[in-house]
């Protein structure tokens, strides 16, 4: 804690941080995944034909959804608005029941909202806070790589895999649907 946060914190606080941290992480690794998967030369999208034109890096990428499929985002908000409306109700206590403003409830354990599809969740109680530890250190990797990732692409215009030497840059920008 090189800020200080933690030094005066107490419990209540401690884990509103790690809820914070964690979801961050969570959309962090997502957008590193996505980030590698997206650009040469795996080259996969499931939202557009990608294997037939290059678009370039993966930052430039949210312009050809927006072009192919204008109300993707809309949707998008929609979905996220109703996973975090479901995880307020779980985790955070009702207005008028809250000594202070987003008060998490006492049983809920920061990021477990109960979504465990695959059964992967521990039932022991130390294993459960060892494995969120690990999601929260891998959560904040995810976020500094993919903010290396998108300075990097911001900075040369490159793909990731380009810069390294893996693929070939064959990106052109005038084929893009929006020109900046």
């Amino acid at each position: 804690d090189p800020l200080g946060f933690a030094g005066e914190a107490d419990l209540n606080t401690m884990k509103k941080y790690r809820e914070a941290e964690t979801m961050h992480g969570r959309v962090a690794m997502l957008a590193a995944i996505g980030m590698l998967v997206t650009e040469e030369p795996i080259e996969y999208h499931p939202l557009f034909e990608a294997y037939n034109k290059d678009i370039g890096p993966a930052i430039r990428h949210l312009d050809e959804v927006r072009a192919t499929s204008p109300f993707f985002f809309e949707i998008l908000g929609l979905i996220i608005g109703s996973l975090e409306l479901q995880r307020a109700l779980v985790g955070f206590k009702a207005p008028g029941d809250n000594d202070k403003f987003q008060d998490l409830n006492e049983d809920y354990f920061p990021g477990d909202v109960g979504f465990d599809p695959l059964g992967l969740k521990p039932d022991d109680a130390d294993e459960f806070f060892e494995m969120s530890t690990k999601e929260l250190q891998h959560g904040r990797l995810a976020m500094l790589g993919v903010a290396g990732m998108v300075a990097q692409e911001l900075v040369n215009g490159k793909e990731i895999f380009v810069n390294m030497g893996v693929a070939v840059d064959r990106f052109d920008p005038s084929l893009l649907p929006v020109q900046f």
